[in-house]
């Protein structure tokens, strides 16, 4: 099975550009896209219901044309939930969690830590209010998958140029603790865990500095699985040679 995670900064833009197309040659079991900026009417039909997917949207509910989330999988999942169950964390549609007999997957955008110490505070209670969320998952005897875009690099290796950007979000000392917090709650960092020595792996990059081609980015996009499931990894890549967004896709292929 591959499960296959996308930041595409917006479902509509990549589908125009013909981008949608080129990651189902990649023939995902399941697609998992973050920051679609779209509601699901707000899609064409080939879209919101492509054929030999059952498709799951979650949308921004305060502010259109942001966030969001969406999920396409061959696989009819037992049960689809929204959100984390809190008024305040949900309103931006960040999260959808899909229950399979061997796991449950959470697709997740997780917030931006810019604009302001509000939005940073905002970014730290979410990063909070998930780990208590899969906790009581786990506890719950399931195993767990999550991916998405974390908006933050976790170690100096996982961006480009980490002592000029020690101050700026997605690398402060207090994201980077969350991530530290994940893993000693045993969730495994499967890329790094699997690439340990591996540099200039990156999965987002600046489109206005044209920093793609020079390769200055961040691994900012993560799969994470409970160190229960990890027999069941078989291999997890960077898609690099994906284009369509300031992020490119990765994959995690289980047994």
């Amino acid at each position: 099975m591959n499960i296959i995670s996308w930041n595409v900064n917006g479902l509509r833009s990549l589908y125009k550009k013909g981008h949608f197309a080129e990651i189902l040659k990649e023939h995902p079991d399941i697609l998992c896209l973050q920051e679609t900026k779209a509601e699901a009417e707000q899609l064409p039909e080939d879209v919101r219901n492509f054929q030999g997917y059952f498709s799951y949207f979650s949308h921004s509910k305060k502010r259109k044309g942001y966030s969001g989330v969406a999920v396409y999988t061959k696989q009819e999942p037992e049960k689809v939930e929204e959100g984390l169950d809190i008024k305040d964390m949900d309103q931006e549609g960040r999260l959808l969690v899909l229950y399979y007999p061997r796991f449950v997957l959470l697709n997740c955008y997780f917030p931006n830590g810019g604009r302001g110490p509000e939005r940073l505070q905002y970014k730290l209670d979410f990063y909070d209010a998930f780990l208590s969320f899969i906790e009581k998952l786990h506890k719950k005897g399931h195993k767990i998958i999550i991916c998405g875009d974390i908006n933050t690099a976790h170690e100096e290796i996982d961006l480009a140029r980490p002592k000029e950007n020690e101050k700026n979000t997605g690398f402060l000392p207090e994201e980077r603790a969350w991530i530290d917090e994940l893993i000693y709650h045993g969730y495994v960092d499967i890329f790094r865990t699997m690439n340990p020595n591996t540099r200039e792996a990156y999965t987002y990059w600046d489109i206005k500095t044209r920093a793609r081609e020079r390769n200055v980015g961040w691994r900012l996009d993560y799969f994470f699985v409970s160190s229960d499931f990890t027999s069941s990894v078989k291999n997890t890549a960077i898609l690099s040679h994906i284009y369509g967004s300031d992020h490119c896709p990765i994959v995690l292929t289980l047994k």
